[in-house]
């Protein structure tokens, strides 16, 4: 089969032929429809964030049709549509029992620790594997498996009610589900921080009030568009000490901050005045959980989350274009995800470029 693969740390991914996977009793064969390009295999690619072992088929966020099954798997059967949780664990270990897969110290990451999505052909657990209902396209499938089930995942970490006031710090990939999931949460004072003019006068379509970090201090436009209450939850997806700052100040009493981007920087709270007097919390959030997933595709089934025509790019399986896709993250300044398609593939969207379908 075709692949795409990472061969060399710091350098280009390259074309390869590679075997079809051969599946055991528990596993499945899926036919990959579509492939998210993430900023996380950007960060692969140049050796950013460790990758181990080489050579590796990138590509985590995966949606496709079941190919075969191994004779112990159930709840799918050979042409299915679904989509794949990218975290491969134990199953056994406590927090695998305890619903906690993304800390199993066996776990894995598809496209990380082993052969992920940018191919033809992608082997994983049966348990990774879920139906993808009718009414969502495989690419919206596939790329939600990473930004929008983290997004959701920080959500309910933040413990997020209907009658919250929200602010969500970043409007890139995780804000613009982030933004919509928070809406179908039932939320309606939602404040958007982000510094790019493009992405600030997008934020009131999807529901949100845009606050534009380069015209002041946001904690205070916060506080004063709040007569001073500050916010019941707020949403960090930048990864700067800053920003993780501005999401601790920003909360009134019992206000929860979910920190969600990676920075190796230091952040520094006042105890009394920030969290103390405040009773506020401060929550961590790493990856998500399968059991979120049900819940992440019942929101994209029901039109609550959506991605409009135009907010995603399509490339084939090919390393060029891929490659090109990877470069082009550093400079991005919009929403738009891009997304693999093999060429050859029968499951192509219906928008596709013309060019894909020979």
């Amino acid at each position: 089969m075709r692949a795409v693969r990472l061969l060399q740390l710091g350098k280009p991914l390259e074309d390869a032929e590679v075997a079809l996977p051969e599946i055991g009793p528990s596993e499945v064969l899926v036919r990959v429809a579509a492939c998210g390009i993430c900023h996380s295999d950007a960060h692969f690619r140049e050796n950013i964030s460790p990758i181990d072992p080489l050579p590796m088929t990138l590509g985590h966020e995966v949606a496709g049709r079941v190919e075969t099954v191994g004779e112990e798997v159930d709840h799918v059967s050979p042409g299915d549509r679904i989509y794949v949780h990218y975290l491969v664990s134990c199953g056994r270990c406590d927090f695998c029992f305890r619903g906690y897969e993304q800390f199993c110290a066996k776990g894995q990451m598809i496209g990380k620790h082993r052969d992920g999505g940018y191919a033809e052909f992608i082997k994983v657990p049966g348990r990774n594997v879920f139906v993808l209902p009718d009414e969502i396209p495989f690419e919206h499938g596939a790329i939600m498996m990473c930004s929008s089930a983290t997004a959701l995942h920080a959500l309910n970490k933040a413990r997020v009610q209907g009658s919250d006031s929200v602010a969500i710090l970043g409007f890139g990939g995780l804000g613009f589900s982030a933004l919509q999931l928070v809406r179908a949460f039932g939320c309606q004072e939602i404040y958007v921080v982000d510094i790019n003019p493009t992405k600030l006068a997008s934020i009131a379509a999807f529901g949100g009030m845009a606050v534009d970090a380069t015209a002041g201090d946001p904690v205070q436009q916060i506080r004063e568009a709040t007569s001073g209450k500050g916010v019941d939850v707020s949403i960090e997806l930048v990864g700067s000490a800053i920003t993780m700052g501005q999401a601790v100040r920003c909360l009134g009493v019992f206000g929860r901050a979910a920190l969600v981007g990676l920075t190796a920087e230091s952040m520094s709270v006042l105890p009394y005045t920030e969290l103390i007097n405040k009773e506020a919390q401060i929550t961590g959030v790493s990856d998500h959980l399968a059991a979120e997933l049900p819940m992440l595709m019942e929101f994209a089934r029901s039109g609550k989350l959506r991605f409009p025509q135009g907010t995603l790019r399509f490339v084939d399986l090919d390393a060029g274009q891929i490659n090109s896709a990877l470069d082009a993250m550093a400079n991005s300044t919009d929403h738009i995800r891009t997304v693999i398609v093999p060429r050859t593939s029968d499951l192509l969207p219906a928008d596709a470029p013309e060019f894909f379908r020979g």
